[in-house]
This record gives C-alpha cells, sequence and structure tokens, in this order.
C-alpha cells in the first residue's frame, strides 16, 4: 500500500531571538504513489523541516498538503493525530527509542496506540524484527544494542502499522559506514517489498544516487538535480 504526496507552496519560518529566519519558501513537492526520493542539501536547509511538515508534525505557515489526495488542512488536531499514526512511518537519525522500552516494545508502541489487540501487535513486532535479524534481541533494552541495531529497531517500528508513507530522516547519518549500508539495504527491501511511498533525507552520496528521484532543497526550494554535483531543474 502507498500515497501520493503533494505540497504547494510551503512556507515555513521560525524565530530567532527577534529575527523571524525563513527556512522553506515556496516549496513544491511531488511523489506518485510508491515511489522513492531523496532530498539533499546542506545543514539548516530545512530538509528535517520538511519532513516533520509531510509528517503532520508541524504545520506550515503557508501552502497545502495533500496526501493519498487528501487536504491535510481540513483535519483537526486528532485527526491528524490518528492519520499520523495510522498513515506515516517515521525513521529518525538518533532512532527516539524509549530506554525504558526493550526492543520489543519499541515496535509494539505504534500498535498500542492505534489500539490493535495485544496478541496481533505482538505477533507483528516479532515478525518484524525477525525479517531484520534481531530474533534473539526481542528483550534487549536500547543500550544493550549496537547503533546498527537500534536502528534497525526503529525501522521495524516504523514499519509496524504498515504506513503507506514512510519518512526517512538521515536513517544511517549516526552509524559507522558498514552499519549504516546495512540499515539502508534493509530499508529498500522492506519498501520495495511493501510498495511504501519513501521520502528520505541523507548527505550520503552513494544511497541518495540509488533512490528513483534526486531533489536538493537550496535556498528555501527544491531543485531536481541529476547528482549530488550534478545539473539542477524543476523539481
Amino acid at each position: 500500500m502507498s500515497l501520493s504526496v503533494r505540497a504547494k507552496g510551503l512556507h515555513k519560518a521560525y524565530r530567532d531571538g527577534r529575527r523571524s529566519v525563513e527556512v522553506l519558501k515556496g516549496v513544491d513537492l511531488e511523489v506518485t504513489a510508491g515511489e522513492l526520493v531523496a532530498v539533499v542539501g546542506p545543514s539548516g536547509s530545512g530538509k528535517s523541516t520538511l519532513l516533520h511538515l509531510l509528517g503532520t508534525l508541524d504545520q506550515p505557515d503557508a501552502g497545502t498538503i495533500e496526501i493519498g489526495g487528501h487536504d491535510l488542512a481540513g483535519l483537526e488536531a486528532a485527526e491528524l493525530a490518528e492519520f499520523r499514526n495510522l498513515s506515516v512511518g517515521f525513521v529518525f537519525q538518533f532512532q527516539e527509542l524509549l530506554v525504558d522500552f526493550t526492543a520489543l516494545e519499541n515496535v509494539m508502541l505504534p500498535g498500542r496506540i492505534a489500539g490493535l489487540r495485544g496478541g496481533e501487535v505482538l505477533d507483528r513486532a516479532r515478525a518484524l524484527l525477525a525479517e531484520v535479524g534481531l530474533e534473539n534481541r526481542l528483550d534487549h533494552f536500547p543500550s544493550e544494542l549496537s547503533g546498527g541495531e537500534r536502528q534497525r529497531v526503529a525501522l521495524c517500528r516504523a514499519l509496524l502499522l504498515e504506513p503507506p508513507l514512510l519518512l526517512a530522516d538521515e536513517p544511517t547519518g549516526n552509524l559507522d559506514p558498514e552499519s549504516g549500508k546495512q540499515v539502508f539495504e534493509l530499508l529498500l527491501e522492506l519498501r520495495e517489498r511493501r510498495g511504501t511511498t519513501t521520502v528520505l533525507v541523507t548527505h550520503n552520496a552513494l544511497l541518495a544516487g540509488r533512490c528513483a528521484r534526486l531533489l536538493a532543497l537550496e535556498s528555501g526550494v527544491l531543485r531536481r538535480i541529476d547528482a549530488l554535483d550534478g545539473a539542477a531543474g524543476p523539481v
């Protein structure tokens, strides 16, 4: 299952003391259902901000976002929360795992929030962790796992409810090259199997080059590029 993504004229500014700093200055983005798109750009260019807007973690100052043909601006706070939990999977650079929860409990969390039956959530979480080679680490806490293992747990948590949209913010940025490669391969494999629409933010040129389309966020707008050092064009 997958969803299309369409953003038009996104603007977002933040306060920096007395200044207003505009991060996004009219971002347009279209991602077809099932597509894998990479977004690159310098630090502070607004890549994470864009993902937060697409995932309803924040609201744009101006512009529209449609996911699966539905305008998010028309949803109330409770509806946005439900949409976020059921339709969007997030993978962050620093995993954001709950330190007092085991790997299995961390993966089960979205299902518990969604109100699914305990047995069903347990079975899904166990199957996902086995799929990424962590079947023997179910009862380990985050502090007992390597960085690569923690990121695999985070990936499983993001995919537990089989969300049609996956947003990944530097998912390999905090890992050594080998662990990063393994996590990225797993992300590609799981995404391909489920046909999930994916927007990936990364600084890794090799990983970005394996995505279907490469976009650069520069000066507050998105541009299509052929490679990290290639020519830019319209999105």
